[in-house]
C-alpha cells in the first residue's frame, strides 16, 4: 500500500513537472508574441487583451469597446473604423468649422501677422511633415521618435502621427505630384530648355547622374530644377547619353539648347551621342552647333589650381598651422585665449580641402586676419613648431601629378605671412568671379566673355611683375587659361552672343573685348559672331513662321474638309513674299536691337526684365537609400526649397559665437530663443 502511494506520488510529480514546462513553453511564446512590435495606428488607441477563453481581443482606451484583434484572423481594419466614430476620442471633433489664426506676414517686419482662416486637414498635415523630412533630410524614423510624438501631442493633438512606413509612401506620393506638375509646366513651355550634368560615385560605389534643367518663363522668370538624379552603369560617354536621353524623353524634354557639362573627355562623347539623337527628333538647333558649353566654373578651377602649386610651402605652413591647433579642444582653448590678448573676435579657423582652390582662400583670408593670435600661440606652444619642422609635403614633378620627392614643411616666416597676404589678394579676383559665374536664380551668360577678358588682362600684367611668385603663379595660369580660352576657333558661340543681347553692351563692347583678348583677329571673330547670330535669328523665325502658317492652314482646312486641296505651299510662297517685298519694314527684329543705342549700365540691372519690358522676343545625398527613394528626396528637395541663398555653415558658427559673446557682456547663458 504505501509502496503504491509512493509510485502516486512520483507520477503525480513527473506530471506536475510536464505541465509545468509545458506552461514555462506557453508563456515564453505568450510573451514572445506581446513583445513583438505592433505597426498599425490602431494600437495607439487600443489596448490589447486576452479574454476568459483566450481569444485576443482589442480594448478601445476611451470607451472601452471591445474587438477582436488576431493578427492572423480578425487584422485591425475594424478598430481602424471605430477610431473615426468614437465620440469619446479626443481627435474626433467637428474640424470642417474654420478658425481664426495669426499667420506671419511675408516680406514684412518681424512680429508682423494677418488674420487669415483655419481648419484642421489630416492629409495637408501630412503633407507639409513630408515636405519638412524632405527639406530638412531628417530620417523617416524620426516620426517614431517619442519626443516628437509628445511634440505634436501638445502642438496638435488632433493629428495622427503615421508610421515611418507610411510617411515613405507619402514622400512617394508627393514625389508623384510634384513630378506630374512639371511635367504639365514643360508640356506647356514653347522655347527651348538648357541643362547641366555631373556625375560622381558615392561610397557604396554606385555610379550616380544629377541632371538640372534651366529656363525663362513666359513671364521672364527664370527657373532652376533637378530632374533626374540617379544611378548609371559607368562614366563612359555613351551611357551618360543614354542616361539622358532616357530622362529628357521621361519628361516629354526634346527642344535642347544648350547642355553644359565638366572637361572629361566622356562628356565630350556624351554630348556628340546627344546630339545626335536631337538630329533623330529632329529639334537639333543649327546641327548641334553650339550645343557643348564647358562649365567656366570647372576651368577656373583648373587654371587657379596651377597657379597656387608655385606657392604651395607658404600655404602648406599655414594649413598645418591651422590644423595643428584645430586638433585639440585644449589647443583651441589656448587659441581663443591668445585672440583675447591680440583683441581680436573669437572666430573658427577654417581648413581648407586642398583639391578646391575656394576654401584654400577661405583658410588664408581667415589665418591673415587671425595672424596676430596664431604667432602669440606659436610663442606658447613650442608644440607648434615641432609639428612644422618635421612634417613633410610632397612637392610634384613639373606639370604632372606625380610626386617627386618629399621636404620638410619648415617653420612658419615672416616671408611667408608676405607671401600668402599677395596671393590671397590675387585669388580674390577668381573667388568673386567664381561666384559670379556659379550663381542660379540670375542670369550669369551675358558676363562669361566679359569676366573671362578681365582675368586674361590680370594675367598678361602679372607676368611681368616684379613679384616673383605671383609671376611664376600668372605665366602658370595663362598656359591653362590658354588652352580653353587662347583659341577662338574652338570657342563656342554662345559664348559670345549673350553678350550682344545685353543692352548695356552689344557689339560695341564685344568688338573691344575682342580686339583686347585676340588682337588684330578681333574683327575676323565679331564678324563670325554676326553671321552666326544672324543664322540663330532666322532658324528661330523660320519655325516661328512655319507654326503660324501650320495653325492657319489647320484652320483653313477644318472650315473646308469637303475640299481636298493642299494649300500648304501657297501659305509658304505669300509668306516668302511678303518678308522679300519689304512690306511693312524690312529691318528684323534682330537688327532693330542692334541699331539701337546701348542702356546705361547700373550695378542692379536685370536683363531679363529689361527684355520682357521692352516686348522683343527673339526666343519664345543619402547613401543608405534605394536608388529611386534617393531620386525622390533629392529632387523634391529641389523643387520644395524657398531659400534665396545657400545655408552657409561658417556663416552660422560666425554668428552663434558672436550671440555667446553678446550675451556674456550681459551676464546671461544662450538659449534657444535667443538664437
Amino acid at each position: 500500500m504505501s509502496q503504491d502511494t509512493r509510485v502516486d506520488k512520483v507520477i503525480g510529480e513527473s506530471v506536475a513537472s510536464d505541465s509545468n514546462v509545458v506552461n514555462q513553453n506557453s508563456i515564453v511564446e505568450s510573451k514572445a508574441k506581446k513583445e513583438r512590435r505592433k505597426r498599425s495606428v490602431a494600437w495607439d488607441h487600443f489596448t490589447s487583451k486576452l479574454d476568459s477563453e483566450g481569444i485576443k481581443k482589442g480594448v478601445c482606451n476611451y470607451c472601452k469597446k471591445e474587438y477582436l484583434a488576431d493578427t492572423k484572423e480578425h487584422g485591425t481594419t475594424a478598430m481602424l473604423g471605430h477610431i473615426g466614430k468614437c465620440k469619446k476620442i479626443p481627435c474626433n471633433v467637428d474640424t470642417r468649422q474654420s478658425k481664426l489664426a495669426f499667420q506671419p506676414v511675408t516680406g514684412g517686419n518681424k512680429g508682423d501677422v494677418s488674420i487669415v482662416s483655419w481648419k484642421f486637414d489630416q492629409e495637408e498635415c501630412r503633407k507639409a511633415l513630408c515636405r519638412m523630412i524632405i527639406l530638412d533630410e531628417l530620417p523617416f524614423r524620426f516620426v517614431e521618435k517619442e519626443g516628437f510624438k509628445q511634440f505634436m501631442k501638445v502642438v496638435q493633438p488632433l493629428f495622427l502621427i503615421p508610421s515611418r512606413t507610411t510617411i515613405t509612401h507619402d514622400c512617394f506620393d508627393l514625389f508623384d505630384e510634384e513630378k506630374n506638375k512639371m511635367r504639365s509646366i514643360f508640356k506647356e513651355t514653347q522655347q527651348r530648355v538648357c541643362i547641366t550634368t555631373d556625375t560622381w560615385t558615392s561610397v557604396q560605389r554606385i555610379n550616380y547622374m544629377c541632371i538640372t534643367a534651366h529656363w525663362i518663363d513666359k513671364n521672364w522668370t527664370l527657373h532652376k530644377r533637378v530632374i533626374n538624379f540617379c544611378p548609371i552603369s559607368s562614366h563612359r560617354g555613351e551611357d551618360l547619353a543614354k542616361g539622358i536621353v532616357k530622362c529628357l524623353h521621361e519628361w516629354g524634354l526634346h527642344r535642347i539648347f544648350t547642355v553644359t557639362v565638366d572637361n572629361a573627355s566622356s562628356n565630350s562623347v556624351c554630348v556628340a551621342e546627344l546630339s545626335k539623337q536631337l538630329t533623330k527628333w529632329g529639334t537639333n538647333l543649327l546641327g548641334g552647333k553650339h550645343l557643348h558649353v564647358r562649365c567656366m566654373a570647372h576651368i577656373i578651377n583648373l587654371v587657379v589650381q596651377d597657379g597656387i602649386k608655385e606657392a604651395n610651402i607658404s600655404i602648406e605652413r599655414i594649413r598645418q598651422a591651422v590644423r595643428y591647433i584645430r586638433q585639440s579642444p585644449a589647443r583651441w582653448k589656448n587659441f581663443q585665449e591668445c585672440c583675447v590678448d591680440e583683441n581680436l573676435a573669437k572666430k573658427s579657423l577654417c581648413l581648407d580641402v586642398p583639391t578646391r582652390w575656394n576654401s584654400t582662400y577661405l583658410m588664408l583670408n581667415r589665418a591673415i586676419e587671425y595672424e596676430g593670435a596664431i604667432l602669440t600661440y606659436a610663442d606658447r606652444d613650442i608644440g607648434l613648431a615641432h609639428h612644422l619642422e618635421f612634417g613633410h609635403i610632397c612637392v610634384c614633378d613639373g606639370d604632372s601629378d606625380i610626386v617627386d620627392e618629399e621636404q620638410p614643411v619648415g617653420s612658419l616666416l615672416c616671408s611667408d605671412w608676405d607671401s600668402i597676404k599677395r596671393i590671397a589678394k590675387f585669388l580674390e579676383l577668381f573667388f568673386k568671379l567664381t561666384l559670379k559665374v556659379s550663381g542660379s536664380l540670375y542670369i550669369t551668360s551675358n558676363i562669361h566673355f566679359l569676366e573671362i577678358c578681365q582675368v586674361g588682362f590680370c594675367l598678361s600684367k602679372l607676368i611681368s611683375s616684379d613679384d616673383i611668385v605671383l609671376a611664376q603663379m600668372a605665366t602658370n595660369m595663362k598656359k591653362k587659361f590658354e588652352k580653353y580660352w587662347g583659341d577662338p576657333t574652338k570657342m563656342n558661340k554662345m559664348f559670345f552672343i549673350p553678350c550682344v543681347l545685353d543692352p548695356r553692351h552689344k557689339f560695341t563692347t564685344l568688338s573691344f573685348a575682342l580686339k583686347k583678348m585676340f588682337g588684330d583677329n578681333g574683327a575676323t571673330i565679331e564678324k563670325d559672331v554676326r553671321e552666326y547670330m544672324k543664322s540663330l535669328f532666322n532658324e528661330y523665325s523660320s519655325s516661328a513662321s512655319k507654326d503660324k502658317c501650320g495653325k492657319l492652314s489647320s484652320e483653313v482646312e477644318a472650315s473646308s474638309s469637303s475640299y481636298m486641296v493642299d494649300i500648304g505651299d501657297f501659305y509658304e510662297e505669300l509668306s516668302r513674299h511678303t518678308s522679300g517685298s519689304g512690306a511693312g519694314n524690312s529691318k528684323s527684329e534682330l537688327d532693330k536691337y542692334l541699331a539701337e543705342d546701348t542702356e546705361v549700365g547700373t550695378s542692379d540691372f536685370n536683363v531679363l526684365l529689361w527684355w520682357n519690358i521692352g516686348g522683343r522676343v527673339l526666343d519664345s545625398f543619402r547613401s543608405s537609400l534605394t536608388s529611386k527613394l534617393v531620386e525622390a528626396l533629392v529632387c523634391l528637395q529641389d523643387w520644395l526649397r524657398s531659400e534665396s541663398q545657400p545655408i552657409s555653415i561658417e556663416e552660422d558658427l560666425d554668428s552663434l559665437e558672436q550671440l555667446e559673446q553678446d550675451l556674456a557682456k550681459v551676464g546671461k547663458e544662450p538659449s534657444i530663443d535667443d538664437i
